[in-house]
């Protein structure tokens, strides 16, 4: 294990001095002042901070997607505005938004790796304000909403009214499980019957959370059967991720496809991500060897099929090479994270290749060309990531997530070298949890 961290923090300090001439320490420094600058220009309170306001036009859209405008407005009813590159405007959200945890979950990575306790104060602030989750029905992407927020307060400060946030969550979630169908469901719009799409893979830890947390299996064994669907129905031979299969009433598969991605055949880059890391999580809360041999795979499609030169996606696997091709740094930030704990879950050799990724990975969001100046970018601390090419929305632009996962990266490595595991969360269910009346 001694020579396995000194590798790891050696190669990591490598990384990220030789290409922003700054020490592992200065950059999470960097990025926690960036996260402070953001909270000063919060407007109001129940606000978090998603993005910047950027748009595409059609035919902009229509390039990256190698398809002709003229066929291309009809599919997705587009707005035909010019397009918008506002770098000085955030977009805030509510708690309703599916990204409002990872605000919140941030200002507590940031907490977890600097000490600093004004960050705890801001963490645990904006993570109140998202006490009427527990309360959302309407949305599988409890997960990301919660155990980015609480999940990360029940480590970092636990309170037995975390405990119960998270507990009341997870039974909505469950709530959306149509035992006939054998999923979750994800949407509740489109034209799909029953959507499940591939990001709901991330939502499962919360459930894995509320059965330690409960003693009670039933929230384990909905995870479990809807990881076992989606990977029977999502999944192609090569292991590539379809973005959405949607299910007909007895749960037979009606069709397969895309809505962020390039085509229906694509593999849309951050797909890949939330799979990779969905699966890991499985394998660790599970001990089950299909869910790492699944992970290994996944991993292997990512690494074979990435063309960036730098690691850092294109927004889709199958997109353009060029250099004007849209980046998603949120994606490389998602595998980044779900490569280190992968690797340690796996032989040293193998370990090895997956940690030499994403530090690769890492490099290149920690340097110039993806780390932003302070107080310049929003308050968002990495640029270039893009949200939805086909909407034409959020497109090379910072988005919350992609910082969340950057710094849930350095804080699995943190952990690491002092002797944790990444996922680090059989350590958080075995504290003892402090009576209060407030929420955290």
């Amino acid at each position: 294990m001694k020579t396995y961290i000194t590798v790891l923090s050696a190669m990591f300090l490598l990384a990220t001095g030789a290409s922003a001439q700054r020490t592992t320490g200065q950059i999470v420094s960097d990025a926690a002042d960036q996260l402070r600058y953001q909270a000063s220009r919060i407007p109001e309170d129940g606000k978090f901070p998603r993005t910047l306001v950027t748009d595409y036009s059609i035919p902009e859209v229509a390039y990256h997607l190698e398809r002709a405008p003229k066929d291309f407005y009809p599919e997705t009813g587009m707005a035909k505005h010019p397009s918008v590159k506002d770098f000085s405007t955030v977009a805030y959200v509510n708690y309703h938004d599916w990204t409002s945890g990872f605000y919140p979950g941030s200002l507590w990575l940031a907490y977890e790796m600097t000490g600093n306790e004004d960050l705890r104060d801001l963490a645990a602030k904006y993570t109140n304000q998202l006490l009427p989750v527990s309360r959302k029905k309407d949305t599988h992407d409890l997960g990301f909403m919660v155990n980015c927020s609480y999940g990360n307060a029940l480590r970092l400060a636990p309170d037995d009214s975390i405990k119960n946030v998270i507990v009341a969550t997870a039974d909505n979630l469950i709530g959306r499980f149509d035992p006939k169908v054998g999923l979750i469901r994800s949407w509740d719009w489109g034209k799909w019957n029953y959507p499940v799409i591939i990001d709901n893979m991330m939502n499962l830890q919360l459930l894995f959370n509320a059965s330690k947390l409960t003693g009670d299996p039933k929230y384990r064994d909905i995870a479990v059967k809807h990881a076992d669907k989606t990977m029977r129905n999502h999944f192609r031979s090569d292991y590539s991720s379809y973005h959405v299969v949607s299910y007909t009433p007895d749960g037979r598969v009606e069709s397969r496809g895309t809505y962020q991605g390039k085509s229906h055949d694509s593999a849309w880059s951050r797909g890949q991500a939330w799979g990779l890391y969905g699966y890991t999580e499985c394998y660790r809360e599970t001990g089950e060897k299909r869910y790492l041999d699944q992970a290994r795979n996944i991993a292997s499609l990512i690494m074979r099929k990435n063309e960036a030169p730098d690691r850092v996606p294109y927004w889709d696997l199958d997109a353009r090479t060029a250099p004007d091709s849209p980046r998603d740094a949120s994606a490389g930030a998602i595998c980044a994270s779900a490569l280190i704990e992968l690797s340690t879950f796996v032989p040293e050799w193998e370990g090895k290749i997956y940690r030499d990724y994403a530090m690769q990975i890492l490099d290149a969001l920690s340097s110039d060309k993806y780390t932003a100046p302070k107080c310049a970018n929003g308050g968002f601390i990495l640029m270039h990531s893009t949200g939805s090419m086909p909407q034409g929305s959020e497109i090379d632009t910072p988005l919350n997530y992609a910082d969340y996962y950057y710094l849930e990266s350095l804080a699995r490595l943190k952990r690491i070298q002092d002797g944790k595991t990444p996922g680090d969360w059989d350590r958080i269910a075995g504290k003892k949890i402090r009576k209060s009346k407030k929420s955290k």
